[in-house]
């Protein structure tokens, strides 16, 4: 039998009773298009149509560090005449393949497909067997290994999606062919292993031990999962309650808040369950913590894994601390619905996964923690992030056509994770709450452990709510960019004479089908001293006249998305715009305030207000504001407009401001911790000048306390990186004292990522060296340096790094994970805020004109960013 690698093809002669070679030579030329690189949307139709009914038995021996061996057991029904069979696998090595009892002795494998012919094939149920390896590494590869170094153990585990399961194990790598795995894992003897179902058995044999998984039910491939380690456990089963085991390394068992981890998945799997009218799908529900995961969670079936960083919480945590990690619970487990029972049935309908989980996690913090101000958290995570990037001329609509998998990481972003929540909402408000409901619980019955499209689902709500929504389909869903919408207020003798609303398109992009959005709102008038009108609008036409407002006495104000039901870009009058400047901090509730503080930040980022006026009124509003998501987004919104936006003039005048009121906001102990906390990490990642930078090493040396004791790890290294950062003449001193201070199980990361902030191109040129080429090097360690790399007070460094972090970006996209590819644009292009930077940008995209669609729009996205920058810079005086 022969041996390949996936280099070519090598021929051991084939049974003649098998078939003539004319024969096999024609169906080779037939099924060679679909054998390119990736999963080309052509294959994944004409395998959906003639295959159904699969199988995966896996087996893996686990014990060796660098690569594992296997064997893959494929079971699949294939209609007669289906033709040659083609299987995905882009492992580094293929043998014994298999088919119906017949060894398939002349292997076609190429560009990560195996072509099985026909003539080895039966109608009906197919057997397809090969022994195969796989590879082990801390990243690029699809089992990822993680060494601590703080106690010498090695965990592995397992992340697929959006196409890598072919880089695993042979399979049909594609989302609308879901099938059942039972999975096999030969581990050493103290391991322990997760997988998608229960545990059958364990065996020991030779030092090390078999575990073997029940079958699961049908899943896509991207969701199988596996991890194995000397895991920490922590079994929870109360009685008439679901257990859930939580698994985390060994060395950070005592960090772990395993009982509120545990409380919050099963609380949501619970409410989902009587919300949906559907039981909770699977035969499990387990959670890892996984250290060094590239991902804030992933949903795999029965075993959700999350971001170990964002559920250890190193020094008490702040409220959004704690929301966020409830918001990662909530919309991980909405998964387990929405994109695990219900699975698109390819990747341009991602967001119908994505969006729904980001919405149910929503419901579900606003049901079980309801002080929590679910709705106003759900705006100030989502709204401003989507309306960043629909406004440029790199968005792209929600449904995102793709002809290849290979294509499905650039997917991932804003579009899908915040405007797609933020539509599907406006869709609830829409129908009605009780017929949105009812649609999704008649979409979730009708298409479970299948797939669905974006169609299907208006076709249930629709169905449920009798509100036609073809509309809504073609304008939200099929239509890119998103509505600006103005409001026209006139008053005449002190009352309401006209309000007008109108809509048109932020910008103006290629190919818009035009017409307009069927927007419904509430629109607020503001009063003081009298109730407020609320009054319902819906946009019929591209422009709207609020008859019901004529004669009410003039507002202070006008809100025309009271609420937050609209998606778009809303923008008030003038003079409510300076109501709202000189007011917004005495506006009591909290979603309404929010968003006045987004149309106020909307109106710098449109060049209406000033970006040194807003730092004004911020440092006016903050000494009132205690709601800590509020303070949160106005420290972070004054931040950027004092870092990157302000003249020189303007930045000498209101920094020695700013740094003194964050210096008493974190002293002072009328505040809430959270308020107080925030204010001193602000302080650390913004101070410049002399009594700053004495403050900071204050609470390194620990002179001055915090909450009534020295501040911990996680803030002893962010000071140290900002002094590195800021050139301090002792700060690689101080760097390498803390290197020596800190035995925690992170101190190899945090060094990693503080020291990429240091002002010396030599080693700015270690770090780009390192981020693609070394392959010992953790991806998300890379990700999480890429910030302090490129520092805005660094640009004169970093700038002659932008081309080639460009130059990589094809290779990037084919060997780094989801996110990966638009974090490093970001970083590397929002860190710049200088006209040469932007026409460097613009000279790499005319120069590729064969750059990927997909690539070129992350591109646009970041560069319509950093234009934004130098225009307001430039109104605002500074340098450009």
């Amino acid at each position: 039998m022969a041996q390949i690698d996936r280099r070519g093809v090598v021929s051991a002669g084939v049974a003649a009773a098998l078939g003539p070679p004319a024969a096999a030579g024609q169906r080779a030329a037939e099924v060679k298009p679909l054998m390119q690189p990736g999963i080309a949307h052509d294959l994944a139709v004409q395998r959906a149509g003639v295959l159904s009914d699969v199988h995966y038995d896996i087996s893996l021996d686990l014990t060796q560090r660098d690569s594992a061996e296997g064997r893959i057991g494929i079971q699949v029904r294939r209609r007669p005449g289906a033709g040659d069979l083609i299987v995905d696998f882009r492992g580094p090595s293929l043998t014994e393949v298999r088919a119906n009892g017949h060894v398939v002795e002349t292997l076609d494998w190429h560009d990560g497909h195996l072509r099985i012919p026909e003539r080895y094939l039966v109608s009906g149920v197919n057997r397809i067997g090969a022994r195969f390896t796989t590879l082990i590494a801390p990243s690029g590869a699809p089992i990822i290994r993680f060494d601590d170094k703080s106690d010498g153990a090695t965990y592995l585990y397992t992340l697929l999606v959006p196409s890598d399961a072919n880089l695993l194990f042979p399979c049909f790598d594609q989302p609308d062919l879901k099938a059942r795995f039972r999975w096999r894992l030969k581990v050493p003897m103290a391991w322990s292993v997760l997988a998608n179902a229960r545990v059958e058995t364990r065996e020991s044999t030779d030092g090390s031990v078999l575990w073997t998984f029940a079958p699961t039910e049908p899943i896509p491939t991207y969701l199988a999962a596996f991890a194995a380690g000397p895991w920490a456990q922590w079994a929870s089963a109360p009685a008439g309650e679901r257990p859930i085991t939580l698994y985390a390394r060994a060395s950070r068992r005592s960090e772990v808040d395993a009982q509120a981890i545990i409380g919050a998945n099963r609380a949501a799997a619970h409410w989902l369950e009587g919300w949906f009218g559907v039981p909770f799908p699977f035969s499990k529900l387990d959670a890892l913590l996984a250290p060094a995961f590239p991902f804030g969670g992933m949903e795999h079936v029965g075993e959700i894994f999350y971001n170990e960083n964002s559920f250890i919480f190193r020094e008490p945590p702040t409220l959004s601390q704690r929301l966020g990690r409830d918001s990662t619970i909530y919309h991980e487990v909405s998964h387990q619905w929405f994109g695990d029972l219900v699975t698109m049935k390819w990747f341009d309908d991602l967001w119908l996964k994505e969006g729904f989980a980001t919405y149910m996690g929503a419901r579900v913090q606003a049901e079980l923690q309801p002080k929590s101000e679910a709705w106003k958290t759900f705006y100030l995570r989502n709204k401003p992030a989507a309306y960043a990037a629909d406004g440029t001329r790199g968005t792209n609509s929600v449904w995102q056509p793709l002809a290849n998998l290979d294509g499905a990481k650039s997917n991932y972003g804003a579009i899908v994770y915040n405007k797609a929540p933020s539509i599907i909402k406006q869709l609830g408000f829409l129908v009605g709450d009780q017929a949105f409901r009812a649609g999704l619980h008649r979409f979730l019955q009708q298409h479970a452990y299948a797939n669905a499209t974006w169609r299907d689902l208006l076709a249930a709500v629709e169905a449920a709510s009798g509100v036609p929504l073809k509309s809504f389909g073609e304008q939200y869903i099929l239509r890119a960019g998103m509505p600006r919408v103005e409001t026209a207020l006139e008053i005449t003798d002190g009352k309401v004479g006209r309000l007008v609303l109108t809509q048109r398109p932020v910008r103006d992009l290629p190919a818009d089908p035009g017409g307009f959005w069927p927007i419904k709102v509430q629109v607020r008038l503001g009063y003081t001293g009298r109730p407020d009108v609320v009054l319902p609008v819906r946009f019929e036409a591209a422009e709207v006249v609020i008859a019901e407002a004529h004669g009410l006495p003039a507002p202070d104000y006008v809100w025309a998305n009271d609420g937050d039901y609209g998606y778009g870009l809303f923008l008030p009058d003038a003079r409510s715009a300076a109501w709202i400047a000189a007011h917004v901090g005495s506006v009591q509730d909290g979603l309404l305030r929010a968003m006045l503080w987004g149309a106020l930040w909307d109106l710098v980022r449109e060049v209406r207000l000033p970006s040194a006026r807003f730092v004004e009124i911020a440092l006016g509003a903050l000494p009132g504001e205690a709601d800590e998501q509020i303070a949160g987004v106005i420290l972070g919104h004054a931040a950027t407009a004092l870092v990157r936006f302000v003249s020189a003039a303007d930045a000498d005048r209101l920094f020695p401001l700013w740094e003194d009121l964050l210096a008493r906001r974190a002293q002072d102990p009328a505040l809430a911790y959270g308020l107080r906390k925030d204010s001193l990490d602000m302080l650390i990642g913004t101070a410049r000048g002399p009594d700053a930078r004495r403050r900071l090493r204050d609470y390194l040396a620990g002179v001055v306390l915090f909450d009534g004791a020295p501040v911990k790890q996680v803030t002893r290294w962010g000071v140290v990186r900002r002094l590195l950062a800021l050139g301090e003449t002792d700060a690689q001193a101080l760097f390498e004292a803390e290197v020596k201070r800190d035995t925690t199980p992170e101190a190899g990361r945090s060094a990693f990522v503080v020291r990429a902030a240091a002002p010396d191109s030599a080693v700015k040129r270690d770090y780009f060296g390192r981020y693609l080429d070394d392959s010992s090097l953790n991806e998300e360690w890379v990700s999480a340096s890429l910030g302090p790399f490129n520092n805005p007070d660094q640009t004169a460094l970093t700038q002659p790094f932008l081309a080639p972090a460009l130059a990589r970006l094809e290779w990037i996209r084919e060997h780094r994970r989801i996110f990966f590819l638009p974090a490093w644009i970001n970083a590397f292009i929002d860190g710049q805020e200088s006209q040469a930077a932007l026409d460097a940008v613009d000279g790499f995209l005319a120069g590729q004109p064969g750059l990927p669609i997909d690539i070129r729009r992350k591109v646009l996205e970041a560069r319509d960013e950093l234009e934004r920058t130098v225009v307001i810079r430039r109104a605002a005086g500074a340098v450009v």
